[in-house]
């Protein structure tokens, strides 16, 4: 199918899918923004006039900024808060290389879903403008840069091989790519059909970035980031090894490529995701994949509390995603013979909505720990505190906390 497609295409000299045209002017996306529009208004009037409170997830997020570019007095007119999920904000560098040279990050572990070869989904994906809008954003400044790094033949003088590592950044990976699709083509019926990589649709991706840099929020729409971590996700990819150098760049498209990890998602670093280019009012980070994170309980509790649903809960924390709930500050001041002695005493009920099924990163294990320090305060006086922290088992999700400190200043 998607084979036929392309054979028409070539054949008439159509541009498939309507892709190439300028952003602005590109019918298809004129007509999507349109209908989500539309869409805004219908519940805007059905809600009786309330604002909207809006929740994106992956390229839902882009697609919505560049909504805002576009159509900013729609968005402030409609929406009082936007929360976005998981959105590639700066690109999804390492698993859209690998897809533009083979299709292998689309069709590894999907084989049982798709009867699809790796082929005819690079054929599909070289077409595809939203794969392009996730290549790496060459005018972020990356704290991690990501690279498309390739061990090449190099044959010196006398003839003799050796390999060479050579690495190129966002803008330079794309002419790599660009010539190793030179000669990319597939054969039909006889013919030869060039697939190159789509300039067009790279010139449009271009002014994407450009838009999305530009976009500003209106300031009484309230912004919220949710970002996937604990996962490794492909960043820089490698090709070829120091015992077995690519020969040419076109080899790539029958390369495997290993991945050099960063923390997000799986699929979406989280830098990336974080970069929003907006004043946030929040941004929380919560360990899930690129899925998951949409079915993700926390994730529910987070924008629970941010869009105030249900009843209110003052001692939630989306931070650390526990309920701290003081149950006893006592302070008390009073003089001895050996001096001015303060005692404090306080107590929390840490309140984990895992049930304590499990002990998570941050959960406190049972246990009792003291603190003792001295110091020479004015004049000659001592000043010593003592401090004592407590911490029950965990029982039916609760776990009691105590802290008791007493300070004594002696005279000089």
């Amino acid at each position: 199918m998607i084979v036929e497609m392309i054979k028409w295409g070539y054949q008439e000299g159509k541009t498939l899918f309507g892709f190439g045209y300028d952003f602005r002017q590109s019918n298809r996306l004129s007509e999507t923004l349109d209908r989500f529009s539309k869409k805004l208004e219908s519940v805007y009037t059905a809600s009786g006039g309330k604002k909207i409170n809006l929740i994106t997830h992956s390229m839902g997020g882009l697609l919505v900024k560049c909504f805002i570019s576009l159509h900013s007095d729609t968005f402030e007119k409609y929406v009082k808060s936007w929360i976005a999920i998981a959105a590639p904000f700066q690109g999804a560098p390492g698993y859209i290389t690998t897809s533009l040279l083979n299709g292998m990050s689309f069709v590894e572990g999907w084989e049982s879903r798709f009867f699809i070869s790796k082929w005819c989904m690079q054929q599909l994906l070289l077409e595809c403008p939203s794969i392009y809008e996730l290549l790496a954003n060459p005018n972020f400044q990356w704290k991690d840069i990501p690279l498309l790094q390739i061990w090449r033949e190099n044959l010196d003088n006398s003839g003799k091989k050796s390999a060479l590592l050579e690495s190129y950044e966002p803008e330079e990976a794309i002419m790599m790519i660009k010539e190793a699709l030179s000669s990319n083509e597939i054969i039909a019926d006889g013919m030869h059909i060039p697939v190159p990589l789509n300039l067009d649709i790279l010139n449009w991706a271009k002014e994407t970035y450009d838009l999305l840099c530009s976009t500003k929020l209106p300031e009484s729409v309230k912004f919220y980031n949710i970002y996937g971590i604990d996962y490794d996700t492909p960043h820089t990819v490698c090709y070829g090894s120091e015992q077995h150098p690519v020969s040419s760049l076109s080899s790539l498209l029958y390369a495997q490529g290993k991945y050099v990890y960063v923390d997000g998602d799986g699929s979406v670093p989280a830098e990336s995701a974080k970069a929003d280019g907006f004043n946030a009012v929040a941004r929380v980070g919560v360990a899930a994949d690129h899925r998951g994170i949409v079915c993700s309980r926390r994730v529910f509790r987070i924008v629970q509390h941010w869009l105030h649903a249900g009843e209110p809960d003052p001692f939630y924390d989306p931070l650390s995603d526990y309920v701290i709930l003081p149950t006893l500050y006592e302070i008390e001041k009073h003089r001895e013979k050996h001096g001015d002695v303060t005692s404090v005493a306080e107590d929390w009920e840490i309140i984990s909505p895992n049930d304590g099924k499990t002990l998570r990163p941050g959960e406190l294990p049972p246990m009792v720990s003291t603190l003792t320090t001295s110091r020479e305060g004015k004049e000659g006086a001592l000043e010593e505190a003592q401090a004592t922290v407590v911490v029950h088992p965990e029982k039916k999700g609760r776990q009691h906390v105590q802290v008791r400190a007493v300070g004594v200043s002696h005279g000089g």
